[in-house]
C-alpha cells in the first residue's frame, strides 16, 4: 500500500509507555501510519483538526481531563469521518456499551496482539464493528446487539434514565424543566428507535443495552 492509501492513526491514552508501545506497534502494520499522538481530550481535538487526513482515532476510556466515552462522542459529533476504537484493560460489557453508544467502531483491549490491531483497523476504516477477540471469547454479547444500538441524544439519554427511574412524564417535564409535550414527543422518539411498543419494554431492551 502507498503512502497515499495507507490508514492514517491518532493514538490518544496519558500513558507514555503505552504510546510507545503503540507506535512501535503500528510501524509494523503496513497499511497503518501514526499520524499523531495525544495524552489527553483536548490535544486529540487539536490533532484532528491539525491533520484532517487522521481516518482512524484508537482512544483510551480512561483519561485525565475527560473520558474517552465523553471524547467519542465529542469526535462523533465534530469530525464525523474519522472511525474511533476504545482501548482499554476494562473488561467490562458497560464501558464496551457506552462507547458504542457514543459511536465507537469498536473495542480493542491493551493486550491486543498486531493482527488484532490490524484487523481493528481495518474494520473501523471500513465501516464495520469490531470487538476483541478476548471479548467475543468471553461469552460477551455486545458484539450481537451493537449493530441495533440506538443512537440517543444527550436529551433522549436523560429522559430514559428518568424513566427507568419510575418518573411520570410530569414529574420528567418538572425535572428537566422542559414542557409535558417535549416529554411525550422524546418518550415517542424512544420507543420508536428501539422498536418497542411500551415503556415496559423499553426498560427491559435499554437495561439489556447497558443504557440505564
Amino acid at each position: 500500500m502507498n503512502n497515499e492509501n495507507e490508514i492514517k492513526l491518532l493514538v490518544v491514552d496519558d500513558h507514555p509507555m503505552v504510546l510507545e508501545g503503540m507506535r512501535v506497534m503500528l510501524q509494523q502494520i503496513s497499511f497503518a501510519r501514526l499520524t499523531a499522538v495525544a495524552s489527553n481530550a483536548f490535544e486529540a481535538i487539536e490533532a484532528l483538526r491539525q491533520y484532517p487526513e487522521i481516518a482512524v482515532a484508537i482512544v483510551d476510556i480512561n483519561l485525565p481531563d475527560i473520558s474517552g466515552i465523553a471524547l467519542t462522542e465529542k469526535i462523533r459529533r465534530e469530525f464525523p469521518q474519522v472511525k474511533v476504537l476504545a482501548m482499554s484493560t476494562f473488561n467490562e460489557r458497560s464501558y464496551i456499551s457506552q462507547m458504542i453508544q457514543n459511536g465507537a467502531s469498536g473495542y480493542l483491549v491493551k493486550s491486543a496482539s498486531k493482527e488484532e490491531i490490524e484487523e481493528a483497523i481495518l474494520c473501523a476504516h471500513e465501516g464495520k464493528m469490531y470487538l476483541s477477540a478476548e471479548l467475543q471469547a468471553s461469552g460477551s454479547k455486545v458484539f450481537d446487539l451493537s449493530g441495533k444500538l440506538p443512537l440517543l441524544t444527550s436529551r433522549e439519554k436523560e429522559v430514559l434514565q428518568l424513566i427507568a427511574e419510575g418518573m411520570t412524564n410530569p414529574q420528567i417535564a418538572q425535572q428537566l424543566f422542559i414542557s409535558l409535550h417535549t416529554v411525550d414527543s422524546h418518550r415517542k422518539n424512544l420507543l420508536t428507535k428501539f422498536e418497542v411498543n411500551n415503556t415496559a419494554g423499553l426498560i427491559k431492551l435499554a437495561a439489556k443495552y447497558n443504557m440505564i
